[in-house]
């Protein structure tokens, strides 16, 4: 199951207008859910906004230490999940991981290709609600900038990307089969964008999660087959060419019933602020 944010939209704003950041090593279990099922592999050529968070001190060096994923909306900007900057998915405080990089234009994980940018700073929504994981947003500040054609736009509200039966894309790096199967190379699944109500009455609010659609957006097919899963959390959903959301929770992976829900991004758009040269 996809698990989700920790601190205040407005805060977060400013650093993702400025610039705006998992499948979790073998020793450890994937709390952070999310990898992409029933997809296939894609060139990060073609998609160079879809990036990697990793960190060998606490994952290991087995595919780059990844954890989760994230989605470039400008050149030192980096948006992910907020459970993914969890203590309980880190395996320790935030501010004790030193080495948390996000890799871009790597493939393969194994493989040295790309760049590896260390994270300057991390903010996370201290409004995130892990129990009904609303508010799931962090943002991450590179400490060098990536090239601008990594960057992809975000759908503001009103956006036809979000209409229920647009066809979309969910990214990651995360399990493959729901059995623990992470993938080396990114991958992608198409997905459509679901109605609210088919979400709501997925997660009218259980042990698994509580559906908001003013902050949720859920996609994935009626029948299933199609989803995000352990080591995806954070990675992005694009359609029509626009970032629409992040990978956030869900129960299970590619269940009938129980479709992916993400962080809405026409949300964070609303409450983007100018910021000031940090």
């Amino acid at each position: 199951m996809r698990r989700p944010l920790s601190r205040r939209l407005a805060a977060a704003a400013a650093l993702v207008a400025a610039a705006v950041a998992v499948p979790l090593a073998a020793p450890l279990p994937a709390s952070a859910d999310s990898v992409v099922i029933g997809g296939s592999p894609v060139q990060v050529s073609d998609s160079p906004w879809a990036v990697a968070l990793a960190s060998r001190d606490r994952f290991g060096g087995t595919r780059a230490g990844q954890f989760c994923g994230g989605a470039v909306v400008a050149p030192t900007t980096v948006l992910t999940a907020a459970h993914c900057l969890s203590e309980e998915v880190l395996g320790a405080p935030l501010e004790d991981v030193e080495d948390l990089r996000v890799i871009a234009g790597r493939n393969d994980l194994r493989e040295a290709g790309g760049r590896e940018v260390p994270v300057r700073r991390a903010w996370v929504n201290e409004e995130y609600d892990p129990f009904t994981n609303a508010g799931d947003l962090a943002v991450l500040t590179l400490e060098n900038p990536l090239p601008a054609d990594h960057v992809i736009p975000m759908a503001p509200a009103g956006d036809r990307a979000y209409e229920a039966g647009a066809r979309a894309r969910v990214y990651g790096w995360g399990d493959t089969t729901g059995q623990g199967d992470y993938a080396r190379s990114l991958r992608a699944a198409r997905v459509q964008v679901l109605p609210d109500t088919a979400c709501e009455a997925a997660y009218p609010g259980t042990a698994d999660g509580t559906y908001l659609r003013d902050v949720m957006l859920c996609a994935g097919e009626p029948e299933g087959g199609r989803d995000a899963c352990q080591g995806d959390s954070g990675g992005p959903l694009v359609a029509r060419g626009r970032l629409i959301g992040l990978v956030s929770w869900g129960s299970g992976c590619g269940q009938a019933g129980s479709p992916g829900v993400y962080t809405r991004i026409s949300e964070v758009v609303g409450r983007l602020t100018t910021p000031s040269e940090r």
